[in-house]
């Protein structure tokens, strides 16, 4: 579909474009600042701003049943980058290629993000904000026991040791990551795979292409929690459970995205000035361990009135002008590149240009409009083997043996 002229504009008075959008977690939230800008600059549009529920499962269940239903009630939604094949495929958003939307116009963001707006050659969403995994550790405690950031999951189960016998804090856990039953889980494995010089999905479409080496990332998350250098409760720790705990100076390292940097160097924080940024050990050293890639995109949806105008709004809040806003405020890390080496962005958030290179380095999850399928058929053999209600070889079979079955169906 082509974006022209809105279909049935309201010429007595100002037309309503309706953005759903994640809640945006940090010490400020820059969305209302930033729409009321666009209202000003745009007289004839208001803006209507609605916060989707609070996890992405939860998310993208309601834009999944309200799209399906062909009436969404919303015309500008955010979409977990992970999301956009799926919903291109689907029919329920724009193909804003057709809108004039140009991989040029596309150069300054993070490659990785332009990647996960395409679909079949055709862009589909616009890079909204950025994310990747990374190795968040107390700099002060392997300061003072002489240790730089751990390269490997050896040296780092060494510094856990050596740090937790010299600290004899017995509430001083070792390895936060996200273990619950949900995506974060899914991203930790895969970021495992990648560690252990495997992958999710092979060349020829397989699941586990590698059973052996899945087998083996499953039983090291499963040791760490058996030795406690991770404790139990991983198993139901999510971003924000673990980021708090890290954050109130309860453990040595922890696997997180970067929006919680800003939120341990709030003043009053028990880590403020003690977290050192690294890139994810890797099990093997010389091999390079990307963390997964992540954010949110900005689509519009298929059945607006007003595609122009939703597309104006769009651009906008993916612009340079806004990502900076956004930026500034604590809440997100940018799709645009140039903006982690600003230097008044710089002066407030000394650790963007760290940030900028571990992006780089990073890894794009498989772009394919099955992966949420897949994520969710994954999630809970993934639990079973961690809370041992299957062993790790277990649950890569049965892993493997039904997305075979659901993806030979769903590509015949």
């Amino acid at each position: 579909m082509l974006l022209g002229c809105s279909k049935g504009s309201d010429t007595k008075g100002p037309l309503t474009i309706v953005l759903k959008h994640a809640k945006i977690l940090g010490p400020v939230d820059p969305i209302p600042a930033l729409l009321a800008e666009f209202e000003s600059a745009h007289p004839g549009i208001r803006i209507k701003a609605e916060v989707l529920p609070w996890t992405s499962d939860e998310q993208r269940q309601f834009l999944v049943i309200n799209l399906e239903g062909g009436q969404p009630g919303f015309d500008l939604m955010m979409l977990d980058c992970i999301w956009v094949p799926e919903f291109a495929r689907a029919g329920w958003i724009l193909d804003l290629s057709a809108a004039g939307v140009t991989p040029d116009e596309l150069a300054a963001h993070f490659p990785s993000a332009v990647e996960a707006g395409t679909y079949r050659g055709r862009i589909w969403a616009l890079p909204w904000f950025m994310n990747v995994g990374l190795l968040y550790y107390r700099s002060d405690l392997l300061g003072r026991y002489g240790f730089k950031p751990p390269e490997t999951y050896g040296a780092m189960l060494e510094q856990i040791r050596v740090i937790r016998t010299g600290e004899r804090n017995r509430k001083l856990e070792g390895y936060l990551w996200q273990g619950k039953q949900y995506e974060g889980l899914v991203v930790n494995v895969l970021e495992g795979l990648w560690a252990d010089g495997s992958t999710l999905v092979g060349e020829d479409g397989r699941v586990f292409p590698d059973p052996q080496r899945a087998e083996e990332v499953l039983r090291f998350m499963r040791m760490l929690i058996d030795t406690g250098a991770s404790p139990g409760w991983v198993t139901a720790g999510d971003e924000e459970i673990t980021r708090r705990a890290f954050g109130n100076g309860e453990a040595i390292f922890l696997r997180s995205w970067p929006y919680a940097v800003d939120m341990f160097e709030k003043p009053g924080s028990p880590v403020r000035g003690k977290v050192g940024l690294a890139p994810l050990p890797s099990h093997e050293a010389g091999r390079r361990a990307p963390g997964s890639t992540g954010g949110a995109h900005l689509a519009i949806t298929r059945h607006t009135r007003h595609p122009a105008e939703a597309l104006e709004l769009a651009r906008f809040l993916t612009s340079a002008l806004a990502q900076r806003a956004m930026t500034a405020s604590g809440a997100t890390k940018p799709t645009r590149m140039a903006l982690y080496h600003e230097p008044e962005l710089v002066r407030a958030s000394p650790n963007l240009p760290r940030i900028h290179d571990l992006t780089l380095a990073g890894r794009s999850r498989p772009v394919t409009p099955y992966y949420v399928m897949m994520s969710t058929t994954l999630q809970p053999e993934l639990s079973a083997a961690l809370v041992k209600v299957k062993t790790p070889a277990r649950s890569v079979a049965d892993a493997r043996r039904r997305l075979d079955f659901f993806l030979r169906d769903l590509q015949e």
